[in-house]
């Protein structure tokens, strides 16, 4: 592997993780991307890093001009000041011989003399980073694949006889089908922009390609803001192995803890699952004010309900969520599935438990999730990586999932039992001349829990478990028969 004194950072956090420290230094590398992608931003903070560095850098633009770099860096607050050099190829210089710059067209300069020129402003910079935007003027001067090489290998070798770390942009706008650069460049690293059916556009890279050199493989999402790129690597939880001690954390309601067998231990995930309506983000909140009241740190990830709505409402169950978050104790964040790629999702996560010591994390719930990820199998993969990630840092994980329905046969929209550790379980069922709730344990993976099936009561004092419906069959199906004695229900709050 290779010594990270040896390596160019990018000056991106998240794209350096991604290349294990930045682009190896004296190898020319390939950032390709469609119009748009975020390549002329990539390669400006790439001169930016090197210029804190004092390092010498050179912008060498054949596709844009030097006033729209120079625009494009003051959107981000950034000053392309020295050491960075930016040489145009302009108009200019091809009227006027006292002009350093010339216009790259094949109509006008051969790419022998274009080549030449670039040559002449590196040596006179002697820059240790170069971009060179863009390839496609290049292959259009060329006009053959076998010229087109030669060209390219001929300012490869140049620039490693000066050890200049190289950085090629590709806009893939002529023959995308042409991996010539690919098999020359060191590594290669594409930039990707999708555009869903819904919500803002998304973006993405992927690294296909380093020599000698270990990454971090596959799609990691990334965003364009003032400021530059801000990569989220994706997530693998393999590489969290930290041991964990696990213990069992119980709750404030005791029949709460006897379904559960205690309570739900640390560094376990915890799924809630129930129609519309019947408390599922009440009870996972519960746990979360558990962990508050032992003295660690909570969050709650809103992908459903406007904060505002849900803070009233916890307010008039007893509960002020506000409060909690003011005093530093409870983490809130509203996610906007139609904004916010899954990617970014899991770093908000990852910050949390990292940067801000939460051992309690709710996601209210799965379903605003999948709405960020059409793809249910890759939805799959993120839950499953993130709920590793969080087990592994002893984080307990509450989840909530609304099933389709009200009664008798219901579906998910996604079906992740087979992840959680935990399945809570909650129905309606009609007793009595009134619609009630029912609470069980149906999984647990980490020790015994009671079988038996619970009604509950949601109340300003926040919940009211009753006994086991000992006597009732088929409250599962919304309908039950009455088989006992005694009517083992909860009683009207109103009577």
């Amino acid at each position: 592997m290779t010594e990270p004194k040896s390596k160019a950072a990018i000056g991106i956090p998240g794209l350096d993780e991604v290349l294990a420290g930045g682009l190896s230094k004296g190898h020319v590398f390939l950032l390709e991307g469609e119009p748009g992608a975020g390549k002329t931003t990539v390669a400006l903070q790439f001169l930016m890093e090197g210029a804190r560095n004092g390092e010498p850098s050179l912008y060498i633009a054949l596709s844009e001009t030097e006033t729209e770099l120079r625009h494009g860096a003051t959107s981000h607050g950034w000053e392309l000041d020295a050491p960075i050099h930016i040489y145009e190829l302009t108009p200019q210089s091809l009227l006027d011989p006292e002009k350093e710059q010339s216009l790259l067209y094949s109509s006008d300069l051969e790419l022998g003399e274009a080549t030449r020129r670039i040559f002449e402003v590196f040596e006179r910079v002697k820059p240790k980073r170069v971009v060179l935007d863009s390839l496609s003027e290049i292959r259009l001067l060329a006009q053959s694949s076998l010229r087109y090489r030669r060209q390219l290998l001929a300012i490869k070798h140049f620039f490693s006889r000066h050890s200049a770390t190289v950085l090629l942009l590709d806009d893939l706008t002529s023959d995308i089908a042409d991996k010539t650069v690919h098999s020359i460049a060191h590594g290669v690293v594409r930039l990707e922009e999708l555009a869903p059916v819904y919500g803002a556009e998304r973006r993405r890279l992927r690294v296909m390609k380093y020599r000698g050199q270990k990454y971090r493989g596959g799609y990691h999402d990334f965003t364009i803001a003032t400021g530059g790129l801000r990569v989220f690597p994706r997530l693998v939880a393999g590489e969290a192995r930290s041991p964990q001690q696990r213990r069992v954390n119980p709750t404030d309601y005791p029949a709460l803890n006897a379904l559960l067998g205690g309570g739900v231990e640390s560094g376990s995930s915890t799924l809630i699952v129930g129609p519309s309506g019947t408390g599922k983000s009440l009870i996972a909140i519960t746990f979360a004010l558990a962990a508050i009241k032992r003295g660690e740190r909570a969050a709650l990830f809103v992908f459903d309900e406007e904060l505002g709505l849900l803070f009233d409402r916890m307010k008039g169950l007893g509960i002020d969520l506000a409060a909690l978050q003011r005093e530093n104790k409870l983490m809130v964040e509203q996610i906007d599935a139609a904004e916010l790629s899954p990617g970014e999702f899991a770093h908000r996560v990852t910050r949390a438990l990292e940067g801000q010591g939460v051992k309690t994390v709710v996601l209210d719930s799965l379903n605003g999730y999948q709405a960020a990820m059409p793809e249910e199998h890759a939805l799959l993969l993120h839950i499953h990586e993130l709920l590793q990630y969080l087990n592994r840092h002893g984080a307990a994980t509450f989840m909530t999932v609304a099933q389709r329905g009200i009664t008798g046969d219901m579906t998910s929209p996604v079906d992740v039992t087979y992840l959680a550790d935990t399945v809570i379980l909650l129905r309606y069922f009609e007793a009595a001349g009134m619609v009630r709730r029912a609470i069980s344990v149906i999984k647990k993976r980490t020790g015994e829990h009671e079988s038996t099936i619970r009604e509950y009561q949601i109340t300003n004092r926040g919940l009211v478990i009753g006994e086991p419906l000992e006597s009732f069959q088929g409250v599962l199906r919304g309908v039950p028969s009455f088989v006992g004695t005694r009517v083992p229900l909860i009683p009207d709050p109103s009577s």
